[in-house]
Order: C-alpha cells, then sequence, then structure tokens
C-alpha cells in the first residue's frame, strides 16, 4: 500500500538506517536518527492549535528540521525568505492563515505580532517524543506566486499530492543512499520542494551550501566536489553557468533544469557528460508534470521539449471549450492526476476557475500554458496564454507589479509591460506618469522594494506625459515605447 503521509515515510527512514547521515550544512551534519532527535525538539515547541506556521530562516539542517517539525505534528508550513520585504511576508503569513512562526532570533521582529518559535544554527536535541498527526489529505505547505490580481496568490498542496512527486522522482531517477542533492533554491519556489522532499524521503543525503559557497559559480561546484554531490536541480541560469565551466565536479550524474525554458545552448557541453533533464509543472501541480531527458535536435526555437506526463499524472491538450485538439494542433496544457493541488487558499474564487471538477470526479488544472503534442508523444511548451512570465526563474506577474506601482505616492498612473532579450529571457519595463516632475526614480524603487522582492521590481523605467490609450479606453501597449535590452550570446 502506497504511502501518503510525508512523515511517515521519512519515519520509516529514520528506523531502516539511523546512523546513516540525511543531511548537511556548511556548520554541520546529522544522522538520521539525529535529525529525527532535532524534528522532535522544534515540534515540542510549535503551539499546538496552529494550523499553518510560517517559515522565515536561513538555510540551514535547522531550516529543514523545522519544516519537517511542521509537516509532523499535522500542520502546513508557509516558507518565507528573510530577504522578502516585510510587508509581503507580512501579507502571506495573514492571507495563508498562519497562527505561528519558525524563525532564526534575527528575524523574529518579521514575525510580528504570530508566536514566534526561534531556532538558530546549532540547536541541540532535547529528550522529547512528539506524537505524528499528519493525514494523507492536510495541506503540507502553502506555497506563494504571482497573482494576476495584483496579490501573490498561495497554493495549498496536500501530503498526498507530495508523497505522489516523490514516488514519480524516485521512478524517474533513483535516487538512493549513494546520491546526494545540492539544496540550491529559495524556499519560496517549488525547486526547493524537489531538492528535498524526494532526497530524504529516499535515503539520500542533502548538502545545504552557505551564502558563501553560492556566491559565485567556481566556488557553488568546490562545495559540490567536496561533499560528493550527485544531483542539482536549478533553474536553465545554473545550467548556463556550469556550461562555460571547463569542467564540472566528476561526482555529478544528473542535472533537472525547471521553472524557466531550457534551449539547447544551456547545456551543449553537458549532454553527454551527465543525466540532463528538462521539466515542466506549475506549483498548482506540485513541482513537475512532466519530465524529459535532453539529447538529440532540439525544437525550432533551439529548446527542449518539456516531455512527458511524469507517474500519477496525466496530461491534455484541450482549446478554450475544455475539448482535445488535434494531433499537432496548439492548445492549453492542462494537468490532471495525484499532483493536482487543493487550490488557492483565501478568497480566491476567480482563480480557482483553473481548476475545472469533471463528472468523473479528477480535478483539472488549466496551466494557462500554450503547447502541442510531437509525433513522439513529447510535449512542447510555447508560451502563456497570459501577461505571466519568468524572470529569474520566478513565475511573475506584471499586472501585480503594475498594480504596487500605481499605489506609489508621487504616480499618477502607471503601466508594466514584459519583454524579452536577444537570449529569449524576459524583463520588465515601467511606463510612469509623475504627480511631480522632481520626483527621483530611487524614491520609486525604494518604495516598491518595501511591497516586492528585487526580481519583480522592472529593470527600466520610461517617464511619460500620458499613457497612450486605445478605442477602448485601455492602455495601448503596441504604442508604448519599446526598450530594447542585449541578451548574452551563448
Amino acid at each position: 500500500m502506497e504511502q501518503n503521509v510525508i512523515y511517515e515515510i521519512l519515519r520509516d527512514k529514520i528506523a531502516e538506517a539511523p546512523d546513516a547521515v540525511a543531511l548537511l550544512d556548511g556548520e554541520r551534519s546529522l544522522t538520521r536518527a539525529e535529525f529525527g532527535r532535532l524534528i522532535d525538539t522544534v515540534a515540542a515547541k510549535i503551539p499546538a492549535g496552529a494550523r499553518r506556521v510560517g517559515i522565515l530562516m536561513d538555510h540551514s539542517v535547522e531550516m529543514v528540521a523545522a519544516i519537517f517539525a511542521v509537516l509532523k505534528t499535522g500542520k502546513a508550513y508557509v516558507p518565507a525568505e528573510p530577504f522578502f520585504p516585510r510587508e509581503r511576508i507580512r501579507f502571506m503569513m495573514e492571507d495563508a492563515g498562519a497562527e505561528a512562526m519558525i524563525a532564526n532570533r534575527a528575524y523574529r521582529e518579521k514575525a510580528g505580532d504570530l508566536p514566534c518559535v526561534c531556532v538558530d544554527p546549532g540547536m541541540e536535541a532535547e529528550d522529547v517524543s512528539v506524537g505524528a498527526s499528519a493525514s494523507p489529505e492536510g495541506l503540507a505547505y502553502v506555497l506563494y506566486t504571482s497573482g494576476s490580481t495584483g496579490k501573490p496568490k498561495g497554493v495549498a498542496v496536500r501530503n498526498r499530492n507530495v508523497c505522489n512527486y516523490v514516488r514519480a522522482f524516485q521512478a524517474e531517477f533513483h535516487p538512493g543512499a549513494d546520491d546526494v542533492m545540492l539544496q540550491y533554491s529559495v524556499c519560496s519556489f517549488d525547486i526547493f520542494v524537489e531538492e528535498v522532499f524526494p532526497t530524504l524521503l529516499s535515503g539520500a543525503v542533502l548538502a545545504i551550501p552557505s551564502e558563501r559557497d553560492k556566491k559565485n559559480i567556481r566556488s557553488l561546484m568546490e562545495f559540490v566536489e567536496r561533499n560528493h554531490v550527485t544531483q542539482i536541480s536549478a533553474f536553465p541560469y545554473l545550467l548556463l553557468e556550469m556550461n562555460r565551466l571547463p569542467q564540472i565536479p566528476k561526482s555529478l550524474r544528473l542535472l533537472i533544469s525547471g521553472g524557466d525554458v531550457l534551449r539547447a545552448g544551456y547545456v551543449s557541453n553537458l549532454v553527454g557528460k551527465v543525466e540532463v533533464y528538462n521539466t515542466y509543472g506549475p506549483s498548482e501541480t506540485t513541482v513537475c508534470a512532466s519530465y524529459y531527458r535532453c539529447g538529440g535536435v532540439p525544437l525550432f526555437d533551439g529548446s527542449y521539449p518539456v516531455g512527458k506526463p511524469i507517474a500519477g499524472v496525466q496530461i491534455e491538450i484541450l482549446d478554450e471549450g475544455l475539448a482535445p485538439v488535434g494531433p499537432g494542433e496548439t492548445g492549453e496544457i492542462c494537468i490532471l492526476g495525484a499532483g493536482v493541488s487543493a487550490g488557492y487558499v483565501g478568497d480566491r474564487e476567480e482563480e480557482n476557475q483553473a481548476f475545472v471538477a469533471r463528472p468523473d470526479g479528477s480535478v483539472l488544472y488549466r496551466s494557462g500554458d500554450l503547447g502541442y503534442f510531437l509525433p513522439d508523444g513529447n510535449i512542447a511548451f510555447l508560451h502563456r496564454k497570459d501577461t505571466q512570465v519568468m524572470i529569474l526563474g520566478k513565475r511573475v506577474e506584471p499586472a501585480e507589479v503594475e498594480s504596487v506601482l500605481c499605489g506609489c505616492p508621487g504616480v499618477l498612473e502607471a503601466a508594466v509591460r514584459p519583454y524579452a532579450d536577444e537570449q529569449g529571457l524576459s524583463y520588465l519595463v515601467a511606463y510612469v506618469v509623475l504627480r511631480r516632475p522632481e520626483a527621483k526614480l530611487s524614491d520609486l524603487r525604494n518604495e516598491m522594494a518595501r511591497f516586492l522582492p528585487g526580481y519583480m521590481i522592472p529593470e527600466f523605467f520610461v517617464r511619460m506625459d500620458a499613457l497612450p490609450l486605445n478605442a477602448n479606453g485601455k492602455v495601448d501597449g503596441g504604442a508604448l515605447p519599446v526598450v530594447m535590452k542585449e541578451g548574452a550570446i551563448v
């Protein structure tokens, strides 16, 4: 019988080999048994009545223990990076209904009025035991993505969704006790989920580099070599940096690209030396919905296909009426199966219409992405139906950025539009009509930084006397001046 509770699978792995190393960071490593005791130590401190718990910590073995402590006690975690603006953290916690926070002491004040459990590096395990109380249908986490209504939206993912993904990952990549996965992603993106859960629930080792180790590609590769890392899951841009190196660590056997389009030029020196995979899947369907092993001839635009559905997942290409399109025809990528999450938390009736209940009881998720089936059954990804773009591997809704910009003091009206550089990478341009001509761009950026992380702040600002409008009274995008940006030639 398949297990569908995250902590129960980890518990079995601990019992199987308690003295095996589970995870390590720049300060220490923990065996599975030590990891289990640290989980209990943190779990014992979480307020019993809290159903959802914020995580605000530097990446470390203690951070991962805090996440599993939340899961063991049947609660859901809500991750936020410490560098997020205070207002964004506050909104996420309120919107998700977080009733407590686990944070490093240095970030305690960002917890606001929430009861806070302080967990710092070097925390010692105590002699405590906490009962497990999670269920397959219970939420595991709430992950925030950029929202089309001007506010980020929280995707609610169940224990069983994550467990299905772990099984699919195991079926394709076969992680084992000899494998070491690099933990490189921010905790607020679902690559983090792919790094942590398939690794620890398969008995492999999780290796967490320090910010110092991550400061440049060479120091990161030194960490990889020093800790015999065998697997890396990352945005295409990290693979592009690795592709430019004269050689990569010999310990590596698997590179997984996700979060944005993977072009053949990004991995031209890596394919053939290690297994390289392109993946696709929205957070709403739990990390990935399809895998493609790279090699051979790429698509006409130089990108790789996104592959075929993973175990437990089905993908259909449908038209606006949700009818299948013909072979090779373009339609919306729609996803069904065990990965489809519980939808968005809070008052998100409009956005939750993307989750369509079918007569047979299944739920279909309309991704908003366009694609088509290739003759061999692989899927080619084209682009978004709407204006959502990927910037530095993170989903960004220009409407959300525009909403924040329009709320800045001194801004009369504004528009934000996405463009692509020569390499096909997206960037944002803001068009602003100011109330006062003497207003400073630095003040505008600083105000936006109160609400948005750096990657969501437009790269370019264009001062306008007025925004051009079309016959319907809407901003005429075609009449806005285009700010061209060069792209690195690969």
